[in-house]
């Protein structure tokens, strides 16, 4: 089959990245993976932000990284992406992953790159603050198209921020192509033949609300003895710099306490997609059971409906719209007695929770990652083709370096404090001879 035909030749993808323990670390990998897979022909490199002094040890495609809290490294990245002769530019936006007020720093790389932005809004909030609410503003103002995930999250750019809806592209998060297996087939890798698995997976975190589930299971097991809860994943690498274990160890005194610590397996890590393959294989229900109304996307909760799970959930933003029309089960916040009665429904069911399972299957299809490449393609063609609309109050000005003609601009950076080495320069797609500055440590 001939490669799909684009205009596009090299792509520059910002955000963060894997190593980095990060749902967005790992979006940006499979999306650039996708494009890969789908326009082989097409170029891309990675300049990640840091949250890490040292930085990550990052595979091959990354060429450029920067610290989140260094104001003059956002630029100093735009500079280095201006000259890469990339054709767009593929950013990942989330509050929390850059610096300054609101993340508002990722404005800096922004107003100096000259090439067209397409941005991934991971988070849409309906209540933002005023500076949550300028910076968002000003994000969509300086990217040419912008990428949301959810319905809701559409209508929410234009109804909060005022962002035009031909400017808006909806593409739902990417999902592995996996095949619609029976959870019994994977059942003998855990050692649970014969007993019903219910899963979670993702980054701990207090606002995943898994205690919940825990207090739910006690009336389940009465009537399940067989039951097994799968709760996957490290501790969110924030969480542990602040508080250490502190909230895995309160879910373990807590499943103790309520007499299920043998019904409960804690498994702390962060798993690569083949060993996630085989969690996903082996529930039979999947569970979301999140504290918070206002998540516009759960990339775990999509690989989940996608990989056709029975999924029950908690009515945050994106499961409402993921799960309607009897494509999984919503339960309202914190409340255990219903949670409960949704499992023993699901449970005792099965031919309503396959039948749940298909439907969520069959929706999924149009999610995978190579229909989700197509989409972004799409979106970078007109975001080359549509100008942005660049308002004067977006622009900073120019800042101008005094670079002997002989050298790359890349090997010119502005300068940082004395003795700073926050920008990293990796592989210059400019020219292999391109020296880093002293401020830069070379690879």
């Amino acid at each position: 089959m001939a490669d799909p035909i684009t205009q596009i030749k090299k792509i520059a993808f910002i955000g963060d990245y894997l190593p980095r323990k990060c749902g967005i670390a790992t979006f940006t990998a499979d999306l650039r993976t996708a494009l890969r897979d789908e326009y082989p022909a097409v170029e891309s490199f990675v300049a990640p932000v840091n949250d890490l002094p040292q930085g990550y040890e990052y595979p091959g495609e990354v060429r450029f990284e920067f610290p989140e809290g260094d104001l003059d490294a956002y630029r100093r990245t735009a500079a280095y992406v201006n000259f890469s002769n990339a054709d767009v530019v593929c950013l990942q936006h989330e509050y929390g992953i850059y610096g300054g007020p609101a993340g508002s720093f990722i404005l800096a790389l922004l107003r100096d790159l000259r090439i067209p932005v397409v941005t991934t809004l991971h988070t849409v909030l309906r209540d933002p603050d005023a500076q949550q609410k300028r910076v968002l503003q000003e994000v969509g103002a300086l990217s040419s198209r912008l990428v949301v995930m959810s319905e809701r999250g559409r209508k929410m750019l234009g109804e909060v921020y005022g962002v035009p809806d031909d400017k808006i592209d909806l593409v739902p998060h990417g999902i592995p192509d996996l095949p619609f297996v029976d959870s019994n087939f994977y059942k003998d890798q855990f050692g649970v033949e014969g007993k019903h698995v219910l899963l979670t997976f993702g980054l701990l975190s207090p606002n995943k609300g898994i205690e919940n589930v825990l207090r739910a299971l006690p009336q389940v097991v009465k009537k399940n003895p067989d039951l097994i809860y799968i709760i996957l994943g490290a501790t969110h690498p924030n969480l542990v710099r602040e508080h250490g274990e502190a909230y895995r160890l309160s879910l373990e005194r807590l499943a103790q306490d309520l007499g299920i610590k043998r019904h409960v397996s804690f498994y702390n890590r962060f798993v690569e997609f083949e060993e996630l393959k085989a969690f996903l294989g082996v529930a039979d229900i999947y569970i979301t059971p999140y504290l918070n109304e206002a998540q516009s996307t759960s990339g775990t909760l999509a690989y989940a409906f996608g990989s056709g799970k029975a999924v029950i959930s908690t009515p945050y933003w994106h499961a409402k719209e993921l799960l309607a029309d009897d494509r999984g089960v919503l339960v309202p916040f914190n409340d255990t007695q219903a949670m409960a009665a949704a499992m023993l429904d699901l449970l005792q069911d099965e031919i309503k929770r396959n039948a749940m399972r298909k439907r969520a299957y069959l929706a999924g299809r149009d999610m995978i990652w190579s229909r989700a490449a197509q989409q972004y393609m799409a979106s970078f063609e007109n975001a080359r083709r549509i100008p942005t609309r660049r308002s004067k109050s977006a622009r900073w000005p120019m800042r101008t370096w005094n670079c002997p003609p002989s050298r790359s601009i890349i090997s010119c950076a502005s300068p940082t404090r004395r003795g700073s080495s926050s920008t990293r320069f990796i592989r210059s797609p400019i020219s292999s001879t391109a020296t880093a500055p002293t401020t830069t440590r070379a690879r």
